[in-house]
């Protein structure tokens, strides 16, 4: 079960939407805005008037109406929805303004820049009734999918591991960042772990490092192994400074199971390797499965936009609902907390922490009070805030 929301009437138009920010992801969103019959662009919104002129101007529409203030914009030009593509700092606020307007919001992942910061969101989200969707663009893909297909032949399912390796010279601010790759990339598997297995995370062990030839500040590598809610272990082992013999983007994966184990390199299509029925407990040879059939949910971003307007267009609950989220983005927290202590973090703990946060840092009164009924009703308690996994690797939604 997750949250309801309003829903916005399919009257054979596309949904009108404003781009909030203008940098490298944001021309990305406005090419997947561009290319759907979905959706219809009707502004951009950014700080920097030149920067968000540009990117009119590079999608050839110089004349596409710009401002600073995403409510404000999105009034004049007639949005339905806003598109959130800020950097980390600005997604509370953006996120927090346009709900209050009234408009529906797909942001760009992480759902804001502290678990603390989420929870408010959610909270914003249920005062205004509005849809805040967070696009997890790397759940999108359908080998992932026939991935999670094959995995229901595997029986019950126990190991999980994905390995990730590139080389990537970014330049700029990942360059200078504490913790590059948990922060920037690692909540990418994090949460397609939670798709796969259908479970949450319960604790995690993390060990952050930097190889000697690393060109990045902070520790660029990581190793991390999470206890999830069906008892199940996911170990991510992953560096963003190794050149050659390079993962996918999305890693490499194994996943096992008591009858067979599912192999994906996350760029073709994986397969799965069952125990043979008539060998015996000690025998050793595999049948190979064949590939499953799956529906395309999309790819990457231009899937994460389809479901948002089809959630709009039909109240059918969207993959990243922002209750949902945020325990992707507790795996982050709490693995970059377990590298800092040398300890294993438990997640319930780092949630009732983070809620604590929240209660004491919120601004809005209407806000708090839904924030506090979550504690007085009785559904805060610790990694039980957001219940267990529903079937897509997705909690129960706070507050119910």
């Amino acid at each position: 079960m997750r949250r309801l929301f309003t829903t916005i009437d399919d009257d054979g138009t596309p949904l009108k939407v404003v781009v909030v920010g203008a940098g490298a992801m944001g021309r990305a969103w406005l090419g997947a805005v561009e290319a759907s019959p979905l959706v219809e662009l009707r502004g951009i919104v950014d700080l920097d008037l030149d920067a968000a002129r540009a990117s009119a101007a590079a999608i050839g529409k110089p004349e596409l109406p710009v401002g600073t203030g995403t409510a404000r914009l999105a009034f004049d030009v007639g949005a339905q929805a806003v598109i959130n593509v800020t950097v980390p700092a600005a997604h509370h606020p953006v996120s927090t303004e346009a709900l209050f307007a009234g408009l529906p919001v797909l942001g760009e992942k992480p759902v804001a820049s502290t678990v603390a910061q989420g929870l408010s969101l959610a909270a914003a989200a249920e005062v205004t009734g509005q849809l805040f969707m967070v696009s997890q663009s790397r759940r999108y893909n359908v080998n992932l999918f026939a991935a999670k297909a094959l995995a229901g032949g595997l029986g019950r399912l126990g190991i999980l591991s994905a390995d990730f390796f590139k080389a990537p010279h970014f330049g700029g601010f990942r360059d200078q960042m504490d913790h590059p790759l948990l922060l920037d990339m690692a909540i990418h598997q994090f949460d397609m772990a939670r798709f796969l297995l259908d479970a949450d995370p319960v604790s995690v062990f993390c060990e952050e490092y930097n190889p000697a030839w690393s060109w990045y500040r902070g520790d660029a590598a990581a190793v991390a192994s999470f206890e999830m809610s069906g008892g199940q272990r996911f170990v991510f082992n992953g560096s963003w400074c190794s050149p050659g013999q390079e993962t996918s983007w999305n890693a490499a994966w194994r996943l096992g199971g008591e009858h067979g184990t599912v192999l994906w390199d996350g760029d073709n299509p994986p397969t799965a390797s069952l125990a043979s029925a008539d060998i015996g407990a000690a025998g050793n040879t595999a049948v190979e499965e064949d590939q499953a059939v799956v529906e395309d949910p999309g790819t990457e971003v231009h899937g994460s936009l389809r479901e948002f307007v089809m959630a709009l267009r039909t109240g059918t609950p969207p993959m990243g609902q922002v209750h949902d989220n945020i325990l992707s983005l507790a795996m982050v927290e709490a693995a970059i907390e377990s590298a800092a202590t040398g300890r294993r973090v438990r997640i319930d703990a780092l949630l009732e922490r983070s809620y604590a946060t929240a209660v004491l840092d919120e601004a809005r009164p209407d806000v708090a009070a839904v924030l506090q009924s979550w504690s007085t009703e009785g559904a805060f308690s610790g990694a039980g805030i957001l219940g267990g996994a529903d079937g897509v690797g997705a909690a129960r939604p706070l507050g119910v």
